[in-house]
């Protein structure tokens, strides 16, 4: 009888130490998850910040350039719509997408520069465009590195064992990677 007690009290063990190991796993990977998504959620809150200080920076230009140009009323709709639309959108990938139209109209109101040197010397113009230049390049880093968490919980969320848990906990991947806009892959003419 006492050698069946132990033989009884041994499988309770083990399975008693399988189930803690199974738990800690569980609860290393939910606190991993945890993590990753604020991870992204905070490289998103940057990307946002950029975007709308962009945004904030273009009525500005857009007046200034208004001054010189007084006939090109076509741009300065489409860039005032793709504002409108980049700030009323929500998640992530309407804003994405809002930016990539953003991207397009101001990329024609900075063509239009070339055609009024006037507008090129102007200080107010050559100031708002530093500082455009500036939020540029913080939003490219912003966006690698909500590119970069982005891809790391990606990455967790789909690894074995860590894809059971995260699919118990309601974890799911989140393909809102921020990728060039059309306009951005096209290499822009050089003339002499």
């Amino acid at each position: 009888m006492k050698r069946g007690l132990w033989i009884f009290v041994g499988i309770v063990t083990v399975f008693i130490f399988i189930g803690l190991m199974i738990f800690g796993s569980f609860k290393s990977t939910q606190n991993q998850l945890v993590s990753l998504d604020e991870q992204v959620r905070t490289s998103w809150s940057d990307v946002d910040v950029q975007l709308q200080r962009r945004a904030d920076l273009i009525p500005n230009l857009v007046e200034t350039v208004k001054g010189f140009t007084k006939e090109e009323n076509s741009v300065f709709s489409d860039i005032a719509n793709a504002r409108a639309g980049l700030l009323n959108a929500h998640t992530p990938k309407d804003k994405i997408a809002a930016n990539g139209q953003l991207d397009s109209a101001f990329g024609r109101l900075l063509a239009l520069t070339e055609n009024y040197p006037q507008l090129r010397s102007n200080e107010e113009f050559l100031r708002l465009q530093d500082e455009l230049s500036g939020t540029e390049n913080r939003i490219g880093v912003s966006r690698r590195r909500y590119n970069d968490s982005l891809r790391s919980y990606n990455t967790f969320v789909r690894e074995f064992p860590n894809s059971v848990w995260a699919g118990m906990l309601g974890f799911a991947p989140n393909n809102a990677y921020f990728e060039a806009s059309q306009s951005a892959r096209t290499a822009p003419a050089v003339k002499f």
